[in-house]
């Protein structure tokens, strides 16, 4: 058998030529898909049988439940991540979001689930997920060499669409099968599947980072790729941002079209039962048709030319007509490519954004930066939870799709306005997110266009 020319190896996806960052992927589509079918299904449990009055609140205060760890641990987070080893961190929390499946499972078979019952689990899975997701994020550079970022952020990025695709189709379609006892079923298989096959991981030392058997929580030394292990000053989550005066504003331009994007969670049930008077097999349609799109994007992203906040704006503005027309027209098949175009687009915006953040926050900031990134934009997932679930109670679904329309264009029309990171200034008036130097190697052509989009 001839072994693969080194051209050949790096034509095969990172995720095979990659044996570490692909198994660590693996797990991260499991424990996304795993937390991502819990939300769509209890969401429908909650809507579709378990609630009969105000199901709107009581859905939207599951998903504000859900999305508000990644917000309040913020800086545990961030803690954590710079002096835990990364292996151990991400082992713990899929194994402990695991061990909570497990337990929602048994109460679920032996007696009725009340709904405190699910918003505790909801709870208990949102936080391993909130120290999971950022660390596997700040961990990429451990598993993947400078040239592959690029496609590792595209693979990463695509983890949260197939998770999408994956629990959506089965969340509310197990419920209607099997209830919620069959639903934690599936995510403690899922979450504890993850955590073995990162335990079989081995991670990098990143250059002027401490070894990792030196940092508490590791598990052994780890291979190292060199450096003279001095630890790199690190800055308070306000510093960081302080320093970042373009990519702060960028977070600020995001966090505001999530008030309105993120809502579309409470909204796809609430829209199912009282327009569409479907059931969990409508739902799981939907919700699938969001998931593809934002895979397609999260493929495609990097081959969308344009400076970043050129195309982020643009995109917004296309999220804005597609979310108005389930408004306008209340069909299936209408419903379902539109949000298929809504999920593109947030596809591409990830993949554009983080790789582009990658290049511009300095290694010794990024874990931070991901977890305060993780908690800003995940700010307004509570709110616009809570504030869609109680309007659903006394609004129609269709009035909410034109509200979440309206409410990105002026998100929009800012990005479009914010001046490129050359412009930048710190609150100290020095100049601020300069990108970091490219490396001696040759980058792949994505990486070059987005350094050279975020450097404009």
């Amino acid at each position: 058998m001839t072994t693969p020319t080194p051209a050949a190896a790096r034509r095969l996806p990172l995720v095979l030529r990659n044996r570490a960052f692909g198994t660590v992927w693996l797990g991260q589509v499991l424990t996304q898909a795993g937390v991502r079918m819990f939300q769509v299904g209890t969401s429908w449990w909650l809507i579709g049988y378990a609630v009969s009055g105000d199901s709107g609140l009581a859905a939207g205060l599951f998903m504000a439940v859900s999305t508000l760890p990644a917000v309040a641990l913020a800086p545990l987070v961030a803690r954590a991540i710079a002096r835990t080893a990364h292996r151990s961190l991400l082992r713990t929390a899929a194994g402990g979001a695991g061990a909570a499946a497990a337990a929602l499972a048994c109460w679920a078979g032996v007696s009725d689930l009340p709904v405190a019952a699910a918003y505790a689990a909801a709870l208990a899975l949102a936080t391993c997920q909130a120290f999971f997701d950022p660390c596997l994020t700040t961990s990429v550079p451990e598993l993947v060499d400078d040239a592959d970022i690029e496609a590792a952020t595209g693979f990463e990025l695509s983890t949260q669409s197939l998770a999408s695709l994956g629990g959506a189709l089965l969340g509310a379609l197990v419920v209607d099968a099997a209830g919620m006892a069959g639903l934690a079923v599936g995510c403690a298989v899922a979450y504890t599947t993850a955590a073995l096959l990162i335990t079989t991981v081995r991670f990098r030392t990143p250059a002027g980072a401490l070894p990792a058997d030196a940092l508490p929580g590791a598990d052994g030394p780890e291979e190292d790729s060199g450096g003279d292990g001095a630890e790199a000053p690190r800055r308070t989550l306000r510093q960081i941002l302080g320093a970042m005066p373009y990519v702060r504003a960028i977070l600020l331009c995001f966090t505001a079209a999530n008030l309105f994007t993120t809502a579309v969670f409470v909204v796809i049930p609430l829209y199912t039962a009282s327009v569409l008077r479907g059931d969990g097999g409508t739902v799981a349609l939907l919700e699938a048709s969001l998931g593809v799109g934002t895979l397609l994007g999260s493929v495609t992203g990097a081959r969308v030319p344009g400076r970043p906040t050129a195309v982020g704006s643009a995109l917004l503005g296309a999220m804005a007509v597609a979310l108005a027309v389930p408004g306008l027209i209340a069909a299936r098949p209408v419903i379902a490519g539109v949000l298929l175009v809504a999920g593109w687009c947030v596809g591409v915006i990830g993949v554009r954004f983080v790789a582009l953040f990658q290049r511009l926050v300095p290694a010794a900031d990024k874990p931070a930066f991901f977890a305060v990134m993780q908690a800003v934009l995940g700010s307004t997932f509570p709110v616009a939870s809570l504030l869609f679930g109680m309007l659903g109670d006394h609004l129609s679904a269709q009035t909410l799709c034109l509200i979440q329309a309206a409410g990105l264009v002026p998100a929009a029309l800012a990005l479009a306005l914010l001046p490129g990171p050359a412009h930048s200034r710190t609150p100290d008036g020095s100049p601020g997110d300069q990108p970091e130097p490219e490396p001696e190697t040759e980058p792949r052509p994505e990486a070059e266009a987005a350094a050279r989009g975020g450097a404009r």
